[in-house]
């Protein structure tokens, strides 16, 4: 039986924090919630943690709620004792949510008076300081995440963004600064209980620093719920000591599936194509022909090489898709994935969040079992597939060095 449960917001996010405990000692499994109903989780025998891969960034708030209860219900069936909200290091959430309503209808589904909030990601460039979150050296509402077309971030400020998302408001966030937590493990536990006794239910804890998470991992071990990004969970203590699996990847077409129109993948879009080729989607082709259009992209990519083949949305800020044709786009990109499939192709990187999920949903795979890491937050994985299986990476938008499209291909040889 699992131990651990995670509640993730999207595919890659689960990915990225399986790869974590993974590599923290945790044989760990991640499962796709069924179009927001999870029943009876597939757990394989030796697991110690399960990840649940929801669709609920920034869907509606009730609709976010209901799906996360869903998934605690099945992870507690799964025999899970203590949980995990994960969320993106970029905290994006809209003024009402979905950040602070799934953690706190966790906290009241459970009973558990208080949990942390700590999406820092050190090695991605996350940081939070005085509560305010940085990505790189700016102020998240100075990065790019400013114009994001769904969740714009337009404060740093933790506090501010997470008080109206809770029914308490402000009486119930509280802070632990950074020179707290330099004085480590029992001046973080201390500061902790003081906020909880105070009336907190959310404790916003500064971190630098892997050192800092892992101070803040080892100071609320009392707690039963832990929400954050996935470096936090880096400093929880597995029962295993051996790693991640190897992957040996397959011969044949090096195909890159990429929907994110985030500033990090546009540049590995790029990268690639200097190296290989590709097909920029275009939604006025895919109306006039949708699936001419995605027939002639499934031939070009499996005529590749040892190259990658990139099929892409957007590769420079002018190409961003409109949000009204995004579902359009998402839906050639699943079935291009599907095509190539069948017609014999055993692995894809696929870039994004929303594009992970559509993929990996049209193709019907079971669980996800983690190989090693490839860049922080980004492995290969295998996924069962009837008594076939794929090799997968599915890669958050922000994640991953420039070459990484030319430069996965050659981790699994």
């Amino acid at each position: 039986m699992a131990t651990l449960g995670v509640i993730a917001d999207d595919l890659t996010g689960a990915t990225d924090i399986a790869i974590t405990l993974t590599t923290a000692g945790f044989r760990t499994t991640v499962v796709l919630g069924d179009e927001g109903t999870v029943g009876t989780i597939p757990v394989p025998d030796g697991t110690d943690a399960v990840v649940v891969a929801l669709k609920s960034r920034t869907v509606p708030v009730d609709e976010a709620v209901k799906v996360s209860l869903d998934a605690l219900a099945a992870l507690r069936r799964a025999g899970c004792e203590r949980f995990y909200v994960k969320y993106c290091s970029t905290f994006d959430s809209t003024p009402r949510g979905n950040i602070g309503p799934v953690c706190e209808a966790v906290l009241d589904a459970l009973d558990e008076p208080m949990t942390v909030i700590a999406p820092a990601f050190p090695a991605n460039g996350r940081t939070v300081y005085r509560g305010h979150l940085f990505v790189g050296d700016e102020p998240l509402d100075e990065s790019p995440m400013r114009h994001h077309p769904l969740t714009p971030m337009t404060d740093s400020s933790l506090l501010r963004l997470l008080a109206p998302q809770v029914s308490g408001g402000g009486d119930e966030v509280a802070l632990v600064p950074w020179p707290v937590v330099d004085r480590g493990v029992d001046a973080v536990r201390t500061a902790l209980e003081r906020a909880r006794a105070a009336g907190a239910r959310f404790v916003i804890v500064d971190a630098l620093n892997e050192a800092d998470l892992d101070t803040l991992a080892r100071a609320s071990e009392h707690l039963g719920v832990l929400t954050g990004g996935s470096a936090l969970a880096a400093g929880l203590r597995g029962p295993r000591t051996s790693g991640p699996r190897a992957i040996s990847l397959p011969d044949g077409p090096r195909v890159v599936i990429s929907g994110s129109a985030s500033r990090a993948t546009q540049g590995q879009v790029r990268h690639a194509l200097a190296h290989g080729d590709g097909h920029r989607l275009l939604p006025s082709e895919l109306r006039a022909d949708f699936d001419g259009e995605v027939s002639r992209i499934v031939d070009r990519a499996l005529e590749g090489g040892s190259a990658p083949f990139v099929v892409y949305a957007t590769a420079a800020p002018e190409h961003v898709v409109d949000t009204a044709d995004a579902p359009l786009m998402e839906e050639a990109l699943a079935l291009v994935a599907k095509r190539l499939v069948e017609a014999g192709v055993r692995s894809l990187l696929v870039a994004g969040g929303e594009t992970s999920g559509a993929v990996v949903r049209s193709l019907g795979v079971g669980p996800l079992a983690l190989g090693p890491e490839v860049d922080p937050g980004v492995a290969w994985m295998l996924a069962e597939r009837g008594d076939d299986a794929l090799h997968l990476m599915l890669k958050s938008g922000n994640f991953g060095a420039e070459d990484l499209f030319v430069r996965a291909w050659k981790a699994g040889r």
